[in-house]
């Protein structure tokens, strides 16, 4: 790296890196054997090695070590040995990534099961575990994670007679929301996670018995009927590239003919995606971040036309930025639901998230897509339109329940 200034301690010494402009970031190796797992593999051994301990900061936060470290590799060749090692893992991944139904609710589980006190630690009051929409840099997570459910829903164009049906509906918040304030008829969300199903269930219950609103526990291949829109919200990096064909047929063999579907995922903005090794070992088994090379033939291959894309990559980082600090101040209280080795993997896992959208070609696309041409209005002025319409209605329920 050339730029900033990192202090690397090591069993062997000092390294100094960077030309020393901006605050200092030092850590400090424990063993001879962490520097070479490091350097033979850092994007396993990194995450590894600060949540064993073995790598620890000593000035600034991991956060700091890995914006560093990501804008100083910027557009740089790694070594041959890394190259070689992302190559075959790539490959392997590709050959052993079987997300059949089965396998899909077991990485699933290894995720989402966790313990909602953990997730309510960080996360908005809504329990939104996705990209929110900042419409300035400076408004709280929870009024982002509003803006998005409305974004989200002018998108759809939804009508009072619409049945629409939520692939991946995390705990309930979006799917209640489309039913609540932007009226559809009838909504059915589905997840593969059982304690968000219990949880959704559970506010559905707690808000008057909605009963347009409904939740199952199902896998998308298992869904059956007509809907007028569909939506699917950060569940597409589950699916697996091997299944996309499956994935776009089930999504045209559901959507009405005059429907509109909107598919929110993380992608990637440079040829075939990757995930993180530590990542996908750790965080989201299963999990591949597609590009858009990637996506988009199989959604024309299935009949289905891309109608719009929104790239969200700011937004990201921002509602990174926000779980961190929220994590960061909540440590010990998760801490006592786990242990300080799942805190600094927790820490690591928001980091990296955020620094990867600050800093490399990660990023998040809104697509929009119909069965045929001319379904959406002829201008986007619509999209603001119904966002404005939905604001007044926001305020309006918020007035009579208090």
């Amino acid at each position: 790296m050339s730029v900033g200034d990192l202090v690397v301690l090591t069993p062997s010494g000092k390294h100094k890196f960077g030309d020393g402009r901006g605050p200092r970031v030092a850590c400090r190796f424990l063993d001879s054997r962490a520097v070479f797992a490091f350097v033979t593999d850092p994007d396993l051994k990194l995450g590894e090695l600060y949540m064993e301990g073995r790598l620890a900061m000593e000035a600034g936060s991991i956060f700091d070590l890995l914006c560093l470290l990501l804008q100083g590799s910027r557009n740089r060749r790694q070594p041959l040995l890394a190259r070689i090692i992302d190559r075959a893992r790539s490959a392997w991944g590709r050959t052993i990534q079987t997300n059949y139904q089965a396998r899909s609710r077991s990485n699933v589980a290894h995720h989402y099961d966790l313990d909602e006190r953990l997730y309510a630690l960080f996360l908005d009051k809504d329990m939104q575990y996705s990209c929110a929409y900042f419409e300035s840099e400076d408004v709280d997570l929870d009024s982002a994670q509003l803006a998005k459910k409305r974004h989200i829903a002018a998108k759809l164009a939804l009508e009072p007679n619409h049945r629409v049906l939520d692939i991946g509906c995390g705990w309930g918040g979006l799917a209640l929301y489309l039913s609540n304030a932007a009226g559809a008829a009838s909504i059915l969300g589905i997840t593969l996670s059982e304690k968000q199903l219990r949880f959704a269930e559970d506010r559905r219950g707690k808000a008057g018995g909605n009963r347009s609103a409904t939740f199952g526990l199902a896998d998308f291949r298992q869904v059956c009927g007509t809907f007028d829109r569909i939506v699917s919200v950060g569940m597409f990096e589950h699916v697996g590239s091997k299944f996309y064909d499956r994935f776009f047929a089930k999504c045209h063999e559901l959507l009405a003919d005059d429907g509109i579907m909107l598919l929110h995922t993380i992608g990637c903005s440079a040829g075939s995606g990757f995930v993180m090794p530590w990542l996908n070992k750790y965080i989201f088994p299963g999990a591949y971040v597609p590009s858009l090379s990637e996506i988009v033939p199989v959604i024309e291959r299935h009949g289905l036309v891309i109608s719009d894309i929104e790239v969200l990559q700011r937004h990201y980082a921002l509602t990174l930025r926000h779980w961190r600090e929220r994590f960061l101040n909540r440590w010990s209280e998760a801490a006592i639901l786990y242990d300080e080795r799942f805190c600094r993997m927790w820490e690591f896992y928001l980091s990296a998230g955020e620094a990867a959208f600050r800093y490399e070609d990660v990023n998040v696309f809104q697509i929009q897509l119909t069965k045929k041409p001319a379904v959406t209005p002829l201008t986007r002025s619509y999209i603001g339109a119904r966002e404005s319409a939905l604001l007044e209605t926001e305020r309006r329920q918020a007035t009579a329940g208090t």
